[in-house]
């Protein structure tokens, strides 16, 4: 959860480079200025030196370092945890490219930069995660993580395009009162930082463009297909038991962990035309999450329609 969290603050400072960049690209020469591979190689490095020092700081201090060993996280948060990996990768790569053009790369080997951009920020983290005595180098963290990226890369790759995208949703649970102490225990207890770390709350979605695969149809540019995945109600990573720091064993095993899928539609913002060099730099921000928009939902309590979810 840790990881996700700074991942999450991270990727917001990255794509937000990543629109400054869009938007001074839009009125550039066709060969950019030299001194911008500079200033993006610095600025990720900068990044990468930045978490490391942080995560040292903020995380790691507190614990006790130990040999390098693996940690087998694979069944925890019914890997809500890992579809969050596959979405900071993949957006961390989306945005990471997006700088690596403003330098004036190609197409293909800005591609590529920004696949391993996002590889190696995750990896700091998780080799961290490694050599410390609470947590360890999980694989399934690193198989997200490569997914994410691959994603991206593939995509760009063969289609030059994002038909796929990997968009995250948010929408409060709505927690019993005598349930909201362990919430904010695990989750935070500000609402900012419980839409990076309430799994309860997360929706992520593989959203397709289809005019992007029929484009001869008259369907709108804009307008995407999405099958999402959520689950609830989680108050531990294996099951819904846990010991208080004053040794209380709490077992809340009779509330049923639920996974849920989704069939929605969604908007591909960055599809919409506009001259607007403010716009699309907003609209490429906001496209990592998915526009609220009615779902129907599936899960084995069967089968349940929303007007509107995320």
């Amino acid at each position: 959860m840790k990881t996700i969290s700074f991942a999450g603050i991270c990727f917001a400072l990255m794509i937000a480079v990543s629109c400054a960049a869009q938007d001074i690209h839009s009125g550039d020469t066709l060969t950019p200025p030299a001194y911008r591979k500079w200033v993006v190689a610095g600025g990720h490095a900068a990044v990468w030196t930045g978490t490391f020092i942080a995560l040292n700081k903020a995380w790691y201090a507190d614990y006790s370092r130990s040999n390098f060993h693996l940690f087998n996280d694979g069944s925890e948060w019914l890997q809500m945890d890992k579809a969050g990996h596959v979405w900071t990768a993949y957006q961390l790569g989306r945005a990471s490219a997006a700088t690596w053009k403003w330098a004036g790369f190609s197409d293909r080997k800005a591609a590529w930069f920004g696949a391993g951009s996002a590889l190696a920020f995750q990896s700091i983290i998780e080799i961290q995660d490694g050599f410390s005595d609470k947590w360890g180098f999980s694989v399934w963290d690193m198989v997200a993580n490569v997914s994410g990226a691959g994603i991206f890369l593939a995509q760009e790759l063969g289609w030059k395009e994002q038909r796929l995208q990997v968009k995250m949703g948010y929408w409060p649970y709505d927690y019993p009162s005598d349930l909201v102490a362990r919430r904010d225990e695990l989750f935070g207890e500000g609402g900012s930082e419980r839409v990076l770390k309430d799994y309860n709350s997360q929706t992520y979605w593989l959203s397709a463009n289809l005019r992007s695969f029929f484009p001869d149809s008259g369907i709108p540019r804009w307008l995407n297909v999405s099958l999402g995945y959520s689950a609830d109600l989680m108050l531990g990573g294996e099951e819904n038991k846990w010991t208080t720091d004053d040794g209380v064993v709490v077992d809340r095993t009779d509330i049923p962990r639920v996974r849920r899928f989704y069939l929605s539609v969604d908007a591909d913002l960055t599809k919409i035309r506009t001259r607007s060099k403010f716009l699309k730099s907003v609209f490429f921000l906001v496209n990592a999450v998915k526009v609220p928009a009615p779902s129907v939902q599936f899960s084995k309590d069967g089968i349940r329609g929303y007007w509107i979810h995320q």
